[in-house]
This record gives structure tokens, C-alpha cells and sequence, in this order.
């Protein structure tokens, strides 16, 4: 799926204004993680925090009733890439947010389709699908080891 500039432009203001709401003003940090909610329907990006506080919300024409069934598969990489922009440019760095906290991608029933971001203290992981590929299965294979001794 290919994006507008204006698309793009609404994504990217809809996380500033999001983590606006956590830009340091004190020693107070606060205990949550960003959840971003697309919608294929109305074509809605709400973003939210972990007590469903709204903290913003776009519309992105694009998403407006997309069909396929592979609607979140194709909206991953686009809001991890204005996520990483936003790491880039050092705007993460001036959160209070108490660390590690993430960028979650959620679906209708807010449930975690995939970490779009782990912020720790030390480093900022980005995940992808290479990074946990296998995972499952060297899990499985490590339980299973275990369990015979």
C-alpha cells in the first residue's frame, strides 16, 4: 500500500500529538505504553494509552474500507517507519514515560497484533520479523528438552 504525503503527514502528527501529552516537564514518569488502533473500515488511527485514554486520533484515507485481509500485515511497516522517525529525530529521548514502554499495533478488539517498539533503558530494540523468526519453535524445542530430563 502506498501512501499520500498528506497520509503520511497525519500519521506523524497524530504520534507527536500523542506523546505530546508525555513530553518531560518533571521527575513524575509514567507507566504506560502507546497503543496504535487502524481501523480498515473508517479508515481510523486512534492512538491510546494502557487505561484506553485517547491520545489522539487521524484519518487516513488510504485505510478507508480496504478489502484484503492482509490490512495490518501492510499497515506494520508503515507506522514502525514514522515511529522510527520519530526515535531518529531524538523526540522519544525528551518522554517521561518510565522505561521499557512500547508502541503496540492493536486490532478492533485491542488485542496485540505486533510490537512495534520496545524503548529500555539502555537501547531502543526495533522489532521485526527477522529479529523473533523461529522463535516459536527453538521455544518449543528448548520446553520439550526440558521437560524429558
Amino acid at each position: 500500500m502506498e501512501l499520500s504525503e498528506q497520509s503520511r503527514a497525519a500519521i506523524a502528527s497524530a504520534l507527536q500529538e500523542a506523546l505530546c501529552r508525555y513530553v518531560t516537564g518533571g521527575e513524575d514518569s509514567v507507566v504506560t505504553d502507546i497503543h496504535l488502533q487502524p481501523n480498515s473500515d473508517s479508515g481510523e488511527l486512534v492512538i491510546y494509552d494502557d487505561d484506553d485514554h485517547e491520545l489522539s486520533r487521524a484519518i487516513i484515507s488510504e485505510w478507508v474500507d480496504y478489502e484484503s485481509d492482509d490490512f495490518y500485515t501492510v499497515v506494520e511497516p508503515i507506522l514502525r517507519k514514522e515511529i522510527e522517525a520519530l526515535k531518529e529525530t531524538g523526540r522519544l529521548d525528551k518522554l517521561c514515560l518510565m522505561k521499557p514502554y512500547s508502541f503496540v499495533l492493536v486490532d478492533d478488539e485491542k488485542e496485540t497484533v505486533a510490537e512495534l517498539l520496545i524503548v529500555d533503558e539502555e537501547d531502543t530494540l526495533l522489532l521485526s520479523g527477522e529479529l523473533l523468526k523461529g522463535l516459536d519453535e527453538e521455544l518449543d524445542a528448548f520446553l520439550k528438552d526440558l521437560l524429558e530430563r
